[in-house]
């Protein structure tokens, strides 16, 4: 009888240990990016009041919180607090939130400085700062948005998508080919599968959203480093993996096929990886999808290695490579098929990618020093055999490349 109770008493625990989650992270100042060791977390809306500090590199690590949405504050002498909702704490991962705080100034008596008005300049100063800020669970939770960024940003004001069949971007009329993408800082290639040269868009995204970071989307008043910018810009980033567990996710979706990702610590020096792959689903089945019956095949791997901070500066290697492929029969294809015409064999291949190595070392208190060394390509091929006489048993036909 006292076995069993024991063995109980072990279950129950057990049981309550799975009922909270953690949510971890780093905090630093967002002017020089430099860790901000005993910053104050803590978290709200809950009965028992839970808080943490940071260590001496930034990192937190908030224990027992209660699964589902929910809400944390962060605070550090001399700079401001900011709240950060709807972080979504399960018990079989770790919760990872980056927060960059800015430094807190004192109102001083204002000066009013009057001239005359020029016409050069807009009258409402919102212009300037046409900017939205996103993160990877707004992509994630959209609606109808196949976990995609591109048709997430459709929705934002002064922002359309030709159709649903791709995901270019329109920006207050603009055409979507002046779109920039850049992830870590660098300029890329469309990043879609399936895409074409000289286009921004796709049908499938071949980025993870479930390695991006916040990122930014800019509809207009480009700063400088955005030089190549005309429609947009979305400015990507990916995130650090677990600095203290090892991680591992799978998960399926009918656009973004199946995949597998791993996350954990790397080194001594609070480095970290992150690494996922995704393969399509709909070729797994041998199925057609968005409106016709050829099967797509796509795949893509994601990565972000951290290898910590040491006298040389932090370094890190992020990248992302992607193929596809889809071949239409016209033998095969079904009357109403949007792609394929029955008197035609066709078949298109891409393929996308980028790897970069970036290294960022502190120049004294307040400033930092990052360079940032990658490379991309991209390729695109159509071939195509059109049946000039299909009825007859000789066939004549000509090629397109």
């Amino acid at each position: 009888m006292r076995k069993i109770t024991f063995v109980f008493i072990i279950v129950l625990g057990y049981i309550a240990n799975a009922q909270t989650g953690i949510i971890k992270g780093l905090v630093v100042d967002k002017q020089s990016e430099s860790p901000l060791p005993g910053a104050t977390i803590e978290l709200l809306n809950v009965e028992q009041a839970i808080g943490v500090i940071t260590d001496i590199d930034g990192y937190f690590t908030l224990e027992n919180v209660p699964l589902g949405r929910q809400m944390i504050r962060v605070s550090y002498i001399g700079f401001e607090s900011i709240t950060i909702p709807n972080i979504v704490v399960t018990s079989g991962k770790d919760a990872a939130v980056n927060i960059a705080l800015i430094e807190a100034f004192d109102r001083l008596d204002e000066v009013i400085i009057t001239s005359e008005t020029s016409k050069a300049q807009a009258i409402n100063k919102l212009t300037s700062v046409s900017a939205r800020q996103f993160g990877v669970e707004e992509v994630t939770r959209f609606s109808g948005g196949r976990s995609d960024v591109g048709r997430l940003a459709a929705n934002f004001a002064g922002v359309s998508s030709p159709d649903d069949s791709r995901n270019d971007i329109v920006i207050r009329g603009n055409s979507p080919v002046g779109l920039l993408w850049r992830v870590e800082g660098v300029p890329i290639p469309s990043p879609n599968h399936y895409s074409t040269l000289g286009t921004t868009g796709g049908p499938v995204s071949a980025l993870n959203p479930n390695l991006l970071k916040n990122s930014d989307f800019i509809t207009s008043a480009f700063p400088a480093e955005y030089g190549n910018a005309i429609g947009g810009v979305f400015d990507l980033g990916f995130r650090k993996g677990n600095v203290d567990d090892y991680e591992y996710t799978g998960q399926v979706g009918i656009f973004t096929g199946v995949e597998a990702m791993a996350e954990g610590p790397l080194g001594k020096n609070k480095g970290s990886f992150l690494v996922a792959g995704r393969y399509s689903l709909v070729s797994l089945l041998g199925i057609g999808a968005g409106g016709t019956s050829a099967t797509p095949n796509y795949y893509d791997v994601s990565f972000n290695v951290d290898f910590g901070k040491s006298k040389l500066g932090n370094f890190s290697l992020f990248g992302i490579i992607g193929f596809s492929d889809i071949e239409f029969l016209g033998d095969d294809i079904d009357e109403d098929d949007l792609f394929a015409a029955e008197d035609e064999n066709s078949k298109a291949d891409s393929g996308f990618g980028v790897i970069g190595l970036k290294h960022q070392i502190n120049i004294g208190s307040s400033s930092f020093l990052r360079t940032t060394v990658a490379g991309s390509f991209a390729t695109n091929e159509f071939k195509a055999d059109r049946f000039i006489e299909k009825k007859h048993s000789a066939r004549t036909y000509y090629k397109i490349y």
